[in-house]
């Protein structure tokens, strides 16, 4: 057996050492690496990390929501601005105020190492506008905690709390609690965390902040040909709405758009004493009446030609429905309803199909201002639900191409005297074409990156819903920069958003910080699931 010289066997255990050396500090450097760049935090040290933070977060919203935040005062929305810079700051965000030709938009933008691409978060901090008188307690812009009692009603109980525990099921009540001030600051909590940890997500961070939502987001709209460059981004998120009603963490893949039209039909051209003109002067309403009935049957299926093209389920699409947890019978018993309409097989699915609605009629007066007359014009205010399939512009034509197969001569304006005098039935129809609806594919690299993000953090699956049925202003915006986006709705369902006494559930606060967490440090996927 031949053997090395001694210098050369020394010299091959020093080049093993080193090699060691060099792997032990390689794998060292990539650990930390990995830390840095946004390693999952487990599910158990997420909770802790809330947990930590749930007072803290209670009390910078109602530093938030201290501010009067209706669109019509711009003076309220800068105060509100100048709240969201600061607040961005201290989190280590540059921060850009984007004038545009209506409300200015907040732009804030931060970069990480070794990140190469980059995810947009959608917020507005505009509220509805408020009536105090019909708020449970003293100020809607000063936030109260409540519990709810055996009885059902929600009781103060601010006063009384020790800052140590936050009871799920306890409320903080305030206008913009929910919508959506309350996804602002779950977001700047979680940054707060991964801060304290030194942790950093594993992309860099967009977050664009509307102030005008709530009166349809025209700035934002019209910004895009000025900062389309800056708001460029790999995905978007929408981190608006309410979650499902289970407060289980959600994802909702898109949402329906809004068309709309109004139609007048005519009798006399004034009113007519019903006894001298009942049954000789045409009675509008009756005329109204018959065409709203042509347009859907006793099902509440639209019987309009055309109305449904182009909506069709495969197998996967109609599980992913299914799977949803909705309860009939607990939809019902809330709605107080005794049957549904039989759009689709279940409620998924019946957000799926366009919707035909009557947004409200009018024909001379009921009540006190009653009177026994013929009326001489009744009027019916429509919205038509979209979804993807559907073109806004087509579904309008599509009703206006009914109504004149009814026999009723249809036009832009209010008949004159002579189109009166030469047509039985006339129809005033007004459209608009609205705003489109949008839905991203659950299985695409986005869907897959946010499934396991929300799954890898709660231990379960979240809940998925493929479209949901309201209508964010904020679509055409998306359409627009040609991204990917998802609604990620953090805030509970019963929220009274829009109305007097909302809320935010404060388990949703916790739910909330967690879930923003778990996105925060999921690296994002590129292959879709098999």
């Amino acid at each position: 057996m031949n053997r090395l010289p001694t210098n050369q066997l020394r010299g091959s255990k020093t080049i093993l050492l080193t090699q060691r050396i060099t792997l032990l500090v390689w794998l060292g450097c990539f650990l930390i690496s990995l830390t840095i760049s946004g390693q999952k935090l487990s599910p158990k040290k997420m909770d802790a990390l809330v947990d930590r933070q749930l007072w803290p977060a209670i009390d910078e919203l109602s530093a938030y929501v201290a501010l009067p935040n209706d669109a019509v005062n711009a003076d309220d929305i800068q105060k509100n601005i100048a709240w969201t810079e600061k607040a961005l700051a201290k989190r280590g965000f540059q921060t850009t105020v984007l004038k545009t030709t209506s409300l200015p938009l907040v732009l804030a933008e931060k970069t990480y190492p070794k990140a190469t691409k980059s995810v947009l978060f959608y917020f507005h901090l505009d509220g509805q506008p408020v009536r105090p008188a019909e708020w449970n307690q003293k100020d809607p812009f000063v936030t109260v905690i409540k519990e709810k009692t055996s009885t059902g009603e929600y009781k103060e109980v601010s006063d009384n709390l020790p800052k140590t525990t936050v009871n799920d099921e306890w409320r903080q009540f305030g206008r913009s609690t929910s919508d959506d001030k309350g996804p602002i600051i779950m977001m700047l909590t979680a940054l707060d965390i991964l801060q304290a940890e030194k942790q950093t997500p594993p992309f860099n961070v967009k977050i664009i902040i509307d102030t005008e939502e709530e009166k349809g987001s025209a700035g934002l709209k019209g910004a895009l040909d000025a900062y389309k460059n800056k708001l460029q981004a790999d995905y978007m998120i929408v981190m608006d709405g309410p979650m499902h009603s289970s407060n289980i963490p959600t994802l909702t893949f898109g949402c329906r758009g809004n068309a709309g039209f109004t139609m007048t039909t005519y009798g006399a051209i004034t009113q007519q004493h019903s006894g001298h003109f009942g049954n000789y002067s045409p009675n509008p309403a009756y005329r109204l009446a018959r065409l709203i009935t042509s347009m859907k049957d006793e099902q509440g299926r639209v019987l309009i030609p055309g109305f449904y093209d182009g909506i069709t389920f495969d197998e996967e699409t109609k599980k992913i429905m299914a799977a949803v947890p909705d309860n009939k019978q607990d939809i019902n018993k809330t709605l107080l309803i005794a049957e549904e309409e039989k759009v689709g097989n279940n409620y998924q699915e019946s957000l799926q199909y366009p919707s035909l609605n009557i947004r409200g009629m009018k024909s001379a007066e009921i009540g006190k201002g009653a009177a026994t007359i013929v009326p001489n014009e009744a009027t019916a205010l429509f919205d038509i639900r979209l979804v993807p399939e559907t073109d806004g512009k087509r579904m309008v034509e599509l009703v206006k191409k009914h109504i004149e197969q009814q026999g009723y001569t249809v036009l832009d304006h209010a008949p004159t005297s002579e189109e009166r005098l030469k047509h039985d039935r006339i129809v005033f129809f007004d459209g608009n074409a609205g705003t489109p609806a949008f839905r991203t594919n659950i299985n695409e690299p986005m869907g897959v990156w946010l499934r396991k993000a929300v799954t890898d953090g709660f231990g379960k699956e979240p809940v998925i819903i493929r479209i949901m049925g309201g209508t964010v202003p904020v679509v055409p915006f998306i359409q627009a920069l040609n991204v990917p986006a998802v609604i990620v709705p953090l805030v509970n369902m019963d929220n009274n958003q829009h109305s007097p006494n909302e809320n935010l559930r404060l388990g949703n606060l916790r739910t909330g910080i967690k879930t923003c967490l778990s996105i925060l440090t999921a690296p994002l996927q590129e292959r879709p699931i098999k």
